[in-house]
């Protein structure tokens, strides 16, 4: 019985020296931001719980943005790179692991030997066959061959460099699909803004057509000079143009979202107006502590990444320590079949070599400040995706603050115009105002227009922008490759 219990402490030896490690205990830095944001409005104050649950269907509640995103997240190229290059990174570290254990091998053989004179060969386990017979030889073994021993966790430091490589990758991927969702998000509400500035424009086409055909008539009638039927042809070809150029932006604006959502869109899947999705983004809740960025896809695979590079100045350490290797075999070995599995044709090998480093020109102290210089990389990196982070919630919140008063500005400047507009109009068509007057007019309520819908996108813009800031979408449905 002593045979099979070596070996079973030969198997269990890598297991009980495995735990010393040269790696150094990761502590993750204090974020170089402020504790809070300078701009904080008590409706936007929620738990940090409910961040992480928050999903885009929360705050896109337009139905038709759902099933577009919805669409994009299934037929995204990028996105299935990003989750291919998930499998991949989990391949990787499956393989860094499996170092940790001993690779088994089982092998079996048969032979014959003969001279070319029918002499038989001598050597070989176990008798031979009679003279002029050829001389059999069966085996069958099993072993491990050249195992590492990890007694200074060199192997234990790359598997869970690995490990946090896989984890960043998985992050990036989220990061992925985060930024698609706000983009097909951003470009649904840039057609919206878009078609009614189109609307605004052909609306004014309209308007300047009349005004060119009443100075005209007042022209041939003697009343109007030829400048004002010049100034009306003027507003009404710059309208004319603005009508083609704004067609084609709309058309690209389709194109841009067929190509996030990766198939042709439908005309009943694509909003009229900017009007009509003022109601389509909800508030997104936002935590009063900035530690919440902490969990934004791209900070947590900056901190994968710092973890990794923690991790390998720990292997680059144990660089400097012996590297003990054992090999083990055992089988079964006859000259005759029928005995090859009986208790004498059994027999056991077991060796160990150990690697000492001496003399290496300086490549191991190299490797160890390599990778010290990669981990101070890495945490500057974390910062820096931390201070993004921050900077981005903070010019979204400072964004947000203001829009409202801005958007009644801007309407009740719409609403101004427009009364202005027709007021002068009456007045020119009664000999009372100059046309100057009225094209002026005609020209303010047009520009009023075009500030208000821009206003009005960028209110729902601002809610994509603070949605994408804080990074903490689920995308419930879309799961990542399973964690090994």
């Amino acid at each position: 019985m002593r045979r099979p219990v070596s070996l079973l402490l030969i198997a269990l030896l890598p297991g009980l020296l495995g735990a010393c490690s040269l790696q150094p205990k990761y502590v993750r830095p204090d974020p170089a931001i402020p504790a809070g944001w300078r701009i904080a409005d008590p409706a936007l104050l929620a738990s940090e719980s409910d961040l992480a649950s928050l999903g885009y269907r929360a705050v896109f509640r337009d139905s038709r943005l759902q099933a577009l995103i919805g669409r994009g997240l299934e037929n995204s190229q990028n996105l299935k790179a990003a989750v291919a290059n998930v499998a991949a990174a989990r391949g990787l570290y499956r393989v860094q692991r499996a170092a940790l254990l001993p690779a088994i091998n089982g092998s079996a053989a048969a032979s014959a030997i003969e001279n070319g004179n029918g002499n038989i060969f001598n050597g070989g386990v176990g008798g031979g066959a009679g003279a002029g017979g050829p001389r059999e030889n069966y085996s069958v073994n099993i072993g491990a061959s050249a195992f590492e021993l990890d007694l200074f966790g060199r192997l234990r430091s790359l598997s869970d460099a690995q490990l946090n490589a896989y984890f960043a990758t998985e992050q990036a991927a989220r990061a992925t699909r985060l930024t698609l969702a706000a983009d097909i998000a951003d470009v649904y509400f840039t057609l919206a803004a878009d078609r009614s500035l189109l609307a605004i424009a052909r609306q004014t086409a309209a308007s300047t057509q009349r005004s060119v055909a009443l100075t005209r008539a007042r022209l041939s009638g003697g009343i109007a000079p030829r400048t004002d039927l010049r100034q009306a042809e003027t507003i009404e070809a710059t309208a004319r143009s603005d009508v083609a150029n704004l067609s084609t932006i709309v058309e690209q604006d389709r194109n841009a979202l067929e190509l996030l959502i990766g198939g042709p869109v439908d005309e009943s899947d694509l909003p009229a107006a900017i009007e009509s999705v003022d109601g389509a983004v909800g508030p997104v809740p936002i935590g009063l502590a900035s530690s919440i960025l902490l969990r934004r896809p791209d900070v947590v695979e900056a901190e994968y990444q710092l973890r990794a590079a923690n991790a390998r100045i720990g292997a680059a350490r144990a660089a400097f320590f012996p590297r003990i290797s054992l090999t083990a075999t055992g089988g079964l070995a006859s000259s005759a079949l029928s005995a090859l599995f009986t208790g004498g044709a059994f027999a056991y090998n077991t060796s160990a070599s150990a690697s000492i480093p001496i003399f290496a020109g300086g490549a191991n102290s190299g490797n160890l400040a390599a990778a010290r210089a990669q981990a101070e990389a890495a945490t500057a990196t974390y910062q820096r995706a931390i201070q993004l982070a921050f900077r981005d919630v903070s010019d979204a919140l400072a964004r947000r603050a203001t829009i409202a008063d801005q958007i009644a500005a801007q309407t009740a400047l719409a609403a101004a115009a427009r009364d202005s507009a027709y007021l002068t109009t009456e007045r020119y068509k009664g000999g009372v105002a100059s046309f100057l007057e009225s094209l002026d007019a005609q020209r303010s309520l047009y520009a009023a227009q075009r500030s208000l819908i821009s206003t009005r996108l960028l209110r729902a813009s601002n809610m994509v922008a603070l949605y994408r800031a804080l990074g903490g979408d689920d995308f419930s449905g879309t799961a990542l490759p399973a964690r090994p």
